[in-house]
């Protein structure tokens, strides 16, 4: 989702920041806004789904043992976490619409997203949207702000005091219990940086709210901005910390860019390294388990000259 992020939406910034003009029209101003609030909820309850999972890992009574997951049981899970997310921003595709104004500096006519319910829309659907609207700031700031940080921060709470009671009878090994420290730290280090880049969208909201009659519109299109952008670093540096501090995730992830980039041909580096270490196996294996195949030496005649 982030390199969705990224690729669609990014660009569709950059552009009406420069021409003033919206690329894809009244199209952008309602997929833009799904798109990136969409995306906060993908990384809320994954946040959620990895807390939980590592509590389940802390009070399994064979967590060493524990047998890796299946997966259709993860693909079932991501699922759930996109549908989710996905279903709870349909509401900003009907609050968006495409605006037109007068640039008072240049005299141009600039294209804007303003955030105004069409009129013809039914009157239920109409009354839900205004009543999103009204709760948007805090269902922000509740959801996919404060849930997150309290679910990770009580879920780690949690386990440390249960590894903590655990340290004294030894029943976890030390290779496992430095994996299982190493995915706590990524967590924990996933769920800092989307705190440091969600928290100045909250505050700027909380602060339009308030004094948004007090504020000029190239004051509140500048916050805007910069939120965007905030989310923008947070989509490029979620996939970077993830590969640095998941080792196995980060080192899948080079060979299979090094497969792609030298191919699979028989004279290739890799190829190469794959016999080397295929002969190396050989060899190995030759030494313990290979002697019985070895070719005799000749039989020298036993017994009496008869």
């Amino acid at each position: 989702w982030d390199f969705l992020i990224l690729f669609f939406c990014l660009p569709v910034v950059i552009f009406n920041e420069i021409t003033k003009k919206r690329l894809l029209g009244d199209v952008s101003c309602r997929i833009v806004p799904f798109m990136e609030v969409s995306s906060l909820g993908v990384t809320t309850f994954s946040l959620c789904a990895l807390g939980i999972d590592r509590f389940h890992a802390a009070t399994s009574p064979q967590a060493s043992t524990r047998p890796i997951e299946q997966c259709q049981s993860i693909i079932a899970k991501l699922a759930v976490i996109w549908v989710g997310s996905m279903t709870l921003s349909v509401p900003e595709i009907l609050l968006w619409q495409l605006a037109q104004d007068t640039s008072p500096v240049s005299g141009m006519l600039t294209e804007y997203c303003t955030m105004k319910p069409s009129s013809n829309l039914p009157e239920s659907i109409y009354s839900l949207v205004l009543t999103y609207q009204n709760a948007r700031m805090w269902w922000y700031f509740g959801c996919y702000f404060c849930l997150p940080i309290l679910f990770t921060v009580s879920c780690q709470l949690v386990t440390r005091r249960i590894r903590g009671t655990e340290k004294k009878s030894e029943c976890r090994g030390t290779k496992h219990g430095q994996c299982e420290g190493h995915l706590n730290c990524t967590i924990i280090a996933l769920t800092i940086v989307y705190g440091l880049c969600t928290t100045p969208e909250n505050v700027c909201n909380i602060v339009a709210a308030y004094m948004s009659p007090d504020m000029s519109k190239q004051t509140l299109d500048l916050l805007n901005l910069i939120n965007q952008f905030f989310l923008f670093f947070k989509c490029s540096v979620t996939p970077v910390l993830l590969l640095c501090l998941c080792r196995p995730l980060g080192q899948a992830f080079m060979d299979c860019c090094c497969c792609c980039c030298e191919g699979c041909g028989p004279d290739t580096s890799s190829s190469e390294s794959s016999a080397d270490s295929k002969l190396k196996t050989e060899m190995s294996s030759s030494i313990f388990f290979d002697k019985p195949r070895e070719t005799p030496p000749p039989l020298l005649a036993l017994g009496t000259p008869c």
